[in-house]
């Protein structure tokens, strides 16, 4: 079968015969004379074919290689040579060179020449690793972003990548076997990092400004040393800072805002601390606020507020963030049950850039970041879904937290404050809540008792919010003394926050200075339906009776069904 000759296959044998033995050239040598009988062989041919100088001198070639012997027996007719045959022997498969030798116009003989297959197939694959390589390397330099240089140690261009071209305006081919001098001479670059390296023999690095280009670059050249000790060749490397140095910029404005972004969520929220006075007139709310103080002077953290809803758990958890020893810093707060699923994560945890579809380009940090060193006010923590439980589980565990999109956790130190109005006990039991996660929040746990357990409170409460109302509307209403009172028997089921929209609601809608009777209809006549302060104290008591014994079966009843 003829093969195709390879680029790299040795040269072809001289037509003229060799002077002496025969060359030890690449595989084995065979000299045939005229007849096609061997009359020399080199070292490798007798080694390739196992045999000694004795077997093979003399001999027919169709005795020794008797598939090659009928391509010899051609040659030798025609005087042609023949190149590159591949020929199956009985002493194995080999690549066959024959080459006519001629004397005058006679035949002279034949030099044939063969080598093993498998060394022209490993010729191929060193090949075709190497070119695969070459273009690896081409594509390495020419896609790298970084501008390269190669010189030699005189000092003369060797290769300049496509980078480089772009950074410095100018083309290869006008640099490319060009001496560094000459170029800088010339004006096509300002100066030269490797003329630098050249005279310090050591690397350099500097920074340089292309006009051309309005290009901002640091360039490093590193020699490389030969054996010899002498330069060989000398890399250069071109880094574009005009990105770099933009990209900061916008980090320094980022920065900027974020401070003040933060140095506003502090002011607000103890701006809010202060409008939002603690009212204690009662032996168990000041019991409350007693042990809150000892937790914040503590420095504690996993807080757990329990209560109804409207009974003061953000006043309370606020007054722990304002007496402990992060007040300086921010207090962040979240209702878990006014925000979708969908966006919960998002919003506590931040997210990346491109995170999912409407994301802002930038990213946003989430609320844990932005209470850092300071205070995480979860309210509403039954509302938690079970995927977000997880995540906070981790976070109370390790003090990190990880964006959406993000790899790289980052480290918050705040303060945990969580409050509910549900019974997260039962919750657990029934897997809507992660037990594990109870444990962790109800490290500190504080219940703050609802208004109707606390009417002392009730009557400051009142004046308070009245004082309020009346400022900010320019008003002068008063409650007098009956109607506080009425109002101290009024249940309250909605708590502090029923109290504060009724005071409100009747300072706002009333046409009267005071207030009592209007009270009464906020109330939906409430107070009209227990004239007990007018009635005879035994009628006053069996009324008293009758409504704690009404209470206490209310109470039963909420026990039961939640």
């Amino acid at each position: 079968m003829k093969r195709k000759p390879l680029k790299t296959d040795p040269p072809s044998l001289p037509m003229e015969p060799p002077a002496g033995s025969l060359s030890p050239l690449a595989g084995g040598l065979i000299g045939l004379d005229a007849s096609g009988r061997v009359v020399q062989a080199n070292p490798a041919a007798l080694a390739l074919l196992k045999i000694g100088p004795d077997d093979l001198l003399g001999r027919p070639l169709s005795q020794v290689l008797p598939a090659t012997a009928e391509g010899a027996a051609r040659s030798l007719c025609s005087g042609t040579p023949s190149w590159d045959w591949e020929v199956t022997e009985p002493s194995g498969r080999w690549i066959v060179d024959l080459a006519p030798l001629a004397r005058g116009q006679e035949s002279g003989g034949l030099v044939c020449r063969f080598r093993p297959t498998e060394e022209l197939s490993g010729l191929e694959d060193r090949l075709t690793s190497h070119e695969r390589l070459k273009q690896q390397l081409e594509a390495i330099i020419n896609l790298s972003s970084d501008g390269l240089w190669v010189s030699d140690g005189e000092g003369r261009v060797l290769r300049v990548n496509d980078a480089s071209e772009r950074l410095n305006g100018l083309k290869a081919a006008d640099v490319v076997g060009r001496n560094l001098q000459g170029i800088v001479d010339q004006g096509l670059v300002d100066s030269s990092v490797t003329l630098r390296v050249l005279a310090t023999r050591g690397p350099v690095h500097m920074l340089q400004y292309v006009s051309r280009t309005r290009k901002h670059l640091l360039v490093t050249g590193t020699p490389l040393f030969g054996t010899d000790g002498r330069i060989d060749l000398v890399v250069v490397n071109e880094r574009d800072l005009t990105e770099l140095n933009k990209v900061k910029h916008q980090l320094d404005q980022a920065r900027e805002v974020s401070e003040k972004i933060k140095d506003e969520l502090r002011e607000l929220s103890l701006r809010e601390l202060i409008d939002e006075p603690l009212v204690a007139e009662s032996p168990e709310f000041k019991a409350v606020l007693k042990t809150a103080l000892k937790l914040a002077r503590a420095g504690v953290s996993n807080i757990l507020l329990l209560g109804e809803s409207g009974t003061g758990k953000g006043l309370v958890a606020k007054h722990i963030h304002n007496h402990g020893v992060r007040r300086d810093q921010p207090f962040i707060q979240i209702n878990c049950a006014a925000l979708p699923e969908t966006l919960f994560e998002a919003e506590l945890f931040g997210y990346e850039k491109g995170a999912f579809t409407g994301a802002r380009e930038q990213g946003k940090a989430g609320l844990f970041e932005l209470a850092q060193g300071g205070t995480l006010f979860l309210d509403e923590i039954g509302e938690l879904p079970l995927t977000i439980q997880a995540k906070l589980l981790k976070y109370l565990d390790d003090q990190t937290v990880l964006r959406l999109g993000g790899n790289k956790p980052t480290r918050v130190d705040c303060t945990i404050i969580a409050a509910t109005n549900q019974d997260l006990e039962s919750r657990s039991r029934t897997g809507s809540f992660r037990r594990d996660l109870l444990y962790r929040l109800n490290t500190f746990t504080i219940r703050i008792p609802p208004l109707r357990e606390r009417p002392e409170d009730i009557f400051e409460l009142a004046r308070l919010f009245l004082e309020t109302c009346n400022q900010r509307y320019g008003l002068k209403r008063r409650i007098t003394s009956r109607g506080l009172s009425r109002l101290q028997k009024y249940p309250f089921p909605g708590n502090v926050r029923e109290l504060k929209s009724l005071v409100k609601k009747t300072v706002v809608m009333s046409e009267s200075e005071v207030l009592d009777g209007d009270l009464v209809e906020g109330l939906g006549g409430w107070m009209e339906s227990r004239p007990e302060d007018d009635a005879p104290a035994s009628r006053r008591a069996l009324n008293q009776a009758v409504w704690d014994a009404e209470e206490e079966a209310l109470k039963a009843a909420l026990a039961r069904c939640g």
